[in-house]
């Protein structure tokens, strides 16, 4: 029975240990991302370790095109489970950080996924099976000052994300969103965040992450966050308090 998972951004962090806990269920893979050398270390010790079939496609989905491009790649495969886990934050004001700065997250955060959703989506709900998980952030429940498009271009996956679940699930199809706080990954680097990495004691490892939202997928859930006490505050104190004190809140955070 075919069992493919499609992750993208496997070279590190959350996406490659998707990756490899799909690989040690196994299910073979179809992993992404741009590091070619770190694609090709992936799929030699999924392969050796698991005995399942890697195949890599080292691309930017950034860039205009790129989804199409994966997808044209791996026609020919049959999808199972498609891991939409490419993205990237940036840590700095609106008007400081520039649009060279913020539209290429944009294109990978929000268009990349979009369109995979749409492309492997739509073979999914006429096969009559499929599981989806689109990994978003903590970041989607507010407003974030100081990564204001990062916090926004999550918000918008976590509203896409359980209408595509409603829509897809009558044919056999279900669609998680993977909600985490932070994360101990090249992340803060790539967001200009690395002394607030070093300050947050509490950030969880990518393995455990990765397990609880891919159990989650299996299970056919809507929305989680890994973090209990990320989601009681999310769900039962951050909806009461004003807007206005929320986003202070998370502007004094970022400040750090």
């Amino acid at each position: 029975m075919s069992n493919t998972a499609l992750v993208t951004g496997a070279s590190s962090g959350i996406g490659r240990e998707f990756a490899r806990y799909h690989a040690s269920k196994g299910g073979d893979l179809i992993i992404t991302a741009r590091r070619i050398k770190e694609l090709d270390a992936l799929k030699d010790e999924l392969e050796k370790k698991h005995g399942v079939s890697v195949m890599t496609v080292p691309l930017d989905l950034a860039t205009e095109g790129g989804a199409k491009a994966l997808y044209e790649a791996v026609k020919g495969h049959r999808i199972d489970v498609l891991i939409n886990n490419a993205g990237f934050g940036g840590h700095g004001k609106f008007l400081d950080r520039g649009l060279e700065a913020d539209m290429p997250m944009l294109d990978l955060n929000i268009n990349a996924l979009v369109q995979l959703c749409h492309l492997v989506g739509k073979d999914m709900v006429a096969r009559g099976s499929g599981k989806v998980l689109n990994v978003s952030s903590t970041g989607a429940y507010q407003p974030g000052p100081l990564q204001a498009t990062y916090f926004a271009s999550k918000a918008f996956v976590s509203t896409l994300s359980p209408a595509l679940d409603f829509e897809w699930r009558p044919y056999g199809v279900t669609v998680t969103t993977l909600e985490p706080g932070f994360v101990e990954t090249e992340f803060a680097k790539t967001a200009a965040m690395d002394k607030m990495a070093k300050m947050n004691d509490g950030a969880a490892q990518p393995q455990s992450v990765a397990k609880f939202g891919y159990d989650a997928m299996l299970k056919g859930k809507l929305r989680v966050v890994n973090d209990p006490k990320m989601r009681f505050m999310l769900d039962w104190l951050v909806p009461l308090l004003p807007r206005r004190m929320v986003m202070k809140m998370v502007y004094d955070m970022q400040m750090k």
